[in-house]
């Protein structure tokens, strides 16, 4: 199918995680604030429905890692081919790549990812607050109308609920549709921690995430990938 033409935005540079801000992403080495990862998982996801259609948000998922830096005004080149979705630069540089995948979906037990309040106060985030096997305070939402970067935005919100952050990046996710969000659904977001580990001087998180309409029907479960800890660029 012919390449969608996106100009990215940056629709975050008023967040709260600052790294979508001009100033404090130079402060890290990127030359402006970068479009957050749910924004370009979006951008993936418009070849992926116009191919495989709703039957895809209903059972269909997406593993999905943020190779390269996008910025506002850059112009991406968005190319299904196969069960392959990949945003690029015109001169062919791969920024983000989505594997489509068409999961088993053998819903997990809902029995280990139970409501939880959030904290009164976020705990900074640490290996200790990030601890693998940590449950996650239970975050509640409405979404209308639903679409894909709107429900993968759910799990950052989640980690920022239960953890106060600095700068912070999202680098993959894997996704996997179980039903389709209604206008109006009250959502339960509900998780775990899964993993945490350090890799060149940069500590990062894994979530467990699941998303749930109602009292029991699943929507999505993610594996949610953070950089939680960056390392400032060297001065001088």
């Amino acid at each position: 199918m012919e390449p969608y033409r996106i100009r990215a935005h940056n629709n975050a540079a008023d967040s709260e995680n600052r790294i979508h801000d001009d100033q404090t992403a130079a402060a890290f080495g990127y030359r402006a604030g970068l479009v957050p990862g749910v924004t370009v998982y979006g951008y993936l996801a418009l070849p992926t429905i116009d191919h495989f259609g709703q039957e895809w948000l209903a059972r269909g998922g997406m593993h999905v890692r943020f190779q390269q830096p996008v910025y506002d005004g850059d112009e991406l080149l968005v190319t299904l081919a196969g069960n392959q979705v990949n945003a690029s630069r015109a001169d062919g540089t791969v920024l983000a790549s989505g594997e489509i995948l068409w999961p088993d979906n053998v819903p997990p037990d809902l029995a280990l990812y139970p409501e939880e309040p959030l904290p009164a106060v976020r705990p900074p985030a640490s290996p200790e607050t990030l601890a693998p096997g940590r449950i996650l305070g239970t975050m509640y939402a409405e979404m209308t109308p639903p679409d894909p970067a709107a429900l993968l935005t759910l799990s950052n919100h989640l980690l920022m609920r239960n953890v106060q952050l600095g700068p912070w990046i999202h680098v993959a996710s894997e996704v996997r549709n179980f039903s389709v969000v209604r206008d109006h659904n009250r959502l339960s977001v509900r998780g775990r921690v899964a993993d945490r580990f350090e890799r060149k001087g940069r500590e990062f998180v894994v979530l467990d995430v699941l998303v749930i309409a109602g009292r029991d029907r699943l929507v999505q479960q993610v594996r949610h990938t953070a950089i939680y800890a960056l390392r400032m660029r060297a001065s001088g």
